[in-house]
């Protein structure tokens, strides 16, 4: 991976005196925005939807000579690399940066002296936030002043900048790392690798590869899903620091150089000094326990586990701290979240599975035929049938909301044709969540007729949200409120 032509010398001291576009203000435009301006830079802001950016017409803007004397662009995650302004730009020779890319050149020194704080970085299809959060809570058990930052909420700008944290647990979206060149994590992973965005990225090869920019340059250790050989490949073709290792973990055994399970302990043959003969405990089944579902402790929980584990090992935490932050860890909103559990039906939120691979983990945590399922939204150019095929024998019925329903229903028609289908008219939005529940009761309440017993109603949408909503808490919030004035009426 190489640095457009020009942009090495974009040093923080260069950034200063400046000419810098931010394209977008979102929350990581406004960030980027904020912290250039702060350092004296000259920074013009571009947002056709938002009213205090600087230009608001794109094409006016270019037309103008906007990236006249420019020397950087900074686009918001949002804007695929074919947006008119980021095509101009490239052909211009004007270097387009991730917000990521430009908090990684602004880097502080920390309060220690020890120079800026290293960067443990999480990337994957699926269980990024999950992952990031937890490997936040082991290094604060660890005595470690972190925090979890990135796609997960906070951007990583305002955390590089920082220089009261110790390490930073950043998670990125491949659109991040897509114009991020110059980031050399001390340790990062790669989770697992799914169709997911291939309207943005083009093509699952292409998105994998960008899923695999979050590896170049890494100091200690890549961490891969032993399970996805794609994410092996990643590590494979990674230009790494010397000395760095790879290390996977399975759900399995570990042999030599892997993290894994022994008898429901989580333990580490890729870190510990004496690997080759012994496994070190890391934790037990017991200190996720909280995290558990209706029946047990889903398999993508174990994993995500046992990868910031491996993240905390690499930055060298010892393993109690992994075992306490474990325990202490809580999960965010909107993620196999129970909202209500009332005459044997469990109303679960998991508005943040956006895509499929999500879903088939979601649904993979209750029981056979128990399910009914409200899915749909935004389908990314996104196809269902292998969720659909592997996961037909959980679903009860099923509840389409969505503008774009059409993939959906067609792999249920074809995958689980005796499933039965709701299909919420999206003509109203504004009603779409009360139409959603108030079918998907009906369907339980049917079930539970015939004696049936553990009856869940699972939001796993397995589409993004911004068909209808806001975003996926948004969607989240909304089928938590309609579920429990649904109750409340009895």
């Amino acid at each position: 991976m190489t640095v457009a032509d020009g942009a090495d010398d974009l040093t923080r001291s260069a950034l200063a005196s400046a000419t810098v576009v931010v394209a977008g203000l979102g929350v990581s435009g406004r960030a980027a925005r904020d912290v250039l301006a702060g350092l004296g830079a000259r920074v013009t802001t571009v947002d056709d939807r938002a009213e205090d950016a600087d230009a608001r017409d794109v094409a006016a803007f270019l037309a103008r000579g906007g990236l006249d004397g420019v020397d950087v662009v900074v686009a918001s995650p949002g804007l695929p690399p074919s947006h008119p302004l980021l095509a101009a730009a490239r052909a211009a020779g004007v270097p387009v940066w991730s917000e990521v890319e430009l908090a990684w050149r602004l880097r502080v020194g920390r309060d220690s002296g020890d120079g800026p704080a290293p960067w443990l970085a999480v990337t994957g299809t699926n269980g990024k936030t999950t992952t990031v959060e937890m490997l936040a809570s082991v290094l604060t058990a660890a005595g470690r002043r972190t925090a979890a930052v990135g796609n997960v909420g906070t951007p990583v700008v305002l955390a590089a900048t920082d220089p009261a944290l110790d390490v930073l647990a950043v998670e990125l979206s491949s659109f991040q790392l897509h114009h991020t060149t110059s980031m050399a994590a001390q340790a990062a992973v790669v989770l697992n690798v799914a169709a997911d965005h291939l309207d943005w990225h083009g093509s699952l090869d292409a998105y994998a590869a960008d899923k695999g920019r979050v590896y170049a340059g890494v100091e200690v250790a890549c961490v891969y899903n032993a399970a996805d050989p794609t994410t092996e490949d990643l590590v494979r073709d990674a230009d790494v620091a010397d000395g760095a290792v790879a290390v996977g973990f399975t759900l399995g055994a570990p042999s030599v150089g892997q993290v894994g399970l022994v008898d429901h302990v989580l333990v580490d043959r890729g870190f510990a000094a004496l690997r080759h003969t012994h496994a070190a405990e890391l934790a037990t089944f017991d200190d996720l326990a909280h995290l558990a579902g209706p029946d047990g402790l889903a398999p993508h929980v174990v994993q995500d586990a046992l990868a910031a584990a491996s993240l905390a090992l690499a930055h060298g935490v010892e393993p109690a701290a992994v075992r306490d932050g474990l325990r202490a860890y809580r999960p965010g909103a909107h993620r196999i979240a129970t909202v209500a559990d009332v005459d044997g039906v469990r109303w679960v939120d998991d508005s943040k599975a956006t895509n499929a691979h999500a879903a088939a983990a979601a649904l993979a945590s209750f029981a056979a035929g128990s399910v009914v399922w409200v899915a749909g939204g935004l389908a990314k150019g996104a196809t269902f049938d292998d969720l659909v095929a592997s996961r037909a024998d959980r679903l009860h019925a099923v509840v389409l909301i969505g503008v774009d329903a059409a993939p959906l229903a067609d792999a249920l028609a074809r995958h689980a044709p005796d499933v039965p289908v709701v299909r919420v008219d999206p003509g109203d939005t504004g009603t779409v969540m009360t139409r959603a529940v108030t079918e998907a009761r009906r369907l339980a309440d049917a079930r539970s007729a015939t004696g049936a017993t553990g009856t869940t109603v699972l939001l796993a949408p397995a589409c993004a949200s911004m068909d209808q909503f806001a975003s996926y808490a948004a969607r989240g919030d909304a089928f938590a409120a309609e579920v429990r004035s649904l109750l409340a009426r009895g």
